[in-house]
């Protein structure tokens, strides 16, 4: 796959299946029942968040698995016209690079990859489950990061830069972990797309509130990303709210909640410019990943009005600000082309999603999405753009 390029990717997006102990292993068993459980229903495992039974996931224990980019043809058009659970009957053994750190880069080294941010699976999708509990979501990703720190390290032999979760239920929290995580060498840290529930009720992330957390990312110019997860946006009743429910496979049919990731990311994105982060915070840099990109000429049509109608109310144009302090990560399947006009192709960055079931089956079978680009744009894009977030840029 590389023998066409005269560089090796970096790619931008790239998952692990949480061990069966990843909650648990350093949680309080006392906090079991508060925070995360196992529980056997007819058979199959579950985990139980907070005392709800959680089945945003088949199988949590990933084992078996649906092969990498096991869906890829259904979000390419699905030119056969199956049915999307055609795509998900093959199963396999979980694999050694899905969950041990000298697998994957073994891995990564079949695959022509140099290096990888990987992010959580179930990791994404249980803050909302727990939101009524600010505390309980500390104490449980206390416990998480305290996991991943332990089995694959946020710096694996300058190759595997693990992004630990920051939830911003607590603003302390929040903080605290941050200083951990930057203590342990961490280079990128991850949250979901959403207004988080606090113990006063839901505030936007760029609240005053939040600006000493903030401050830290701003002075140690560390990347943040925003990944795909369920960040709870509503459907407002025209559809199942359920995280799962497109995949439900019975009476399939079309579902706006299929916009929802898109659409949380739109909002962040346009908040964190509607309250002025930048001005603040200029040194923050911000990364949208597996979120799609589709939104994005929508949201600089909104920037830009908003702008006429407030004049005087910022201080640069908003849509600078977003293509000075966002980099984008388009679905594979998105328009680059139209992405790179709008953002540039400096803010634009590479991810497989790999191994997960809607990702690329090889995560350089990207490189044919770019054959428009000159090979400068193509590196830029494939490597040096990730490399620069990769690389804290302290004041």
């Amino acid at each position: 796959m590389t023998a066409e390029l005269d560089f090796v990717p970096f790619d931008c997006d790239n998952h692990y299946y949480e061990a069966i102990d990843a909650f648990t292993r350093h949680l309080d068993p006392k906090n079991g029942p508060r925070c995360v459980q196992w529980a056997q229903i007819e058979g199959r495992q579950y985990q139980v968040i907070g005392g709800q039974v959680s089945r945003v996931v088949t199988n949590p224990t990933f084992d078996p698995i649906s092969p990498a980019g096991a869906m890829h043809d259904y979000f390419r058009g699905n030119p056969d016209g199956k049915h999307p659970i055609e795509f998900l009957t093959q199963r396999e053994p979980i694999r050694p690079e899905y969950r041990d750190h000298d697998a994957r880069i073994a891995t990564l080294d079949r695959q022509g990859i140099s290096k990888i941010w990987l992010f959580p699976t179930l990791g994404m999708l249980y803050e909302e489950i727990l939101k009524h509990d600010p505390e309980g979501v500390g104490i449980m990703f206390t416990a998480f990061n305290r996991w991943l720190a332990e089995d694959w390290g946020f710096d694996y032999q300058d190759r595997i830069f693990a992004g630990p979760y920051i939830s911003l239920a607590s603003p302390e929290w929040a903080c605290n972990e941050l200083d951990w995580a930057l203590a342990q060498g961490a280079r990128v840290v991850v949250m979901r797309a959403a207004a988080p529930t606090t113990a006063h009720g839901q505030r936007t992330p760029f609240d005053t509130i939040y600006d000493p957390f903030w401050a830290r990312v701003n002075e140690a110019g560390i990347t943040v990303v925003i990944h795909a997860g369920d960040s709870g946006n509503s459907s407002n009743g025209y559809a199942n709210d359920s995280f799962s429910a497109q995949f439900s496979g019975v009476g399939w049919k079309p579902s706006i909640k299929a916009f929802n990731i898109e659409r949380a990311a739109q909002d962040f994105i346009i908040s964190s410019i509607f309250e002025k982060l930048f001005d603040r915070f200029p040194n923050v840099r911000m990364a949208s990943v597996e979120n799609g990109s589709s939104f994005l000429a929508d949201a600089c049509t909104k920037l830009t009005s908003t702008a006429k109608k407030m004049p005087r109310y910022f201080t640069e144009d908003p849509v600078e600000s977003l293509r000075q302090n966002w980099w984008i990560n388009p679905f594979w399947e998105d328009d680059v082309q139209q992405v790179s006009e709008i953002m540039g192709t400096d803010h634009v960055i590479f991810g497989s999603d790999w191994p997960h079931i809607e990702g690329m089956p090889n995560p350089l079978d990207y490189v044919s999405e770019l054959k428009a680009f000159s090979p400068q744009d193509q590196r830029r894009i494939l490597l040096d753009n990730v490399t620069a977030l990769n690389t804290p840029r302290p004041l």
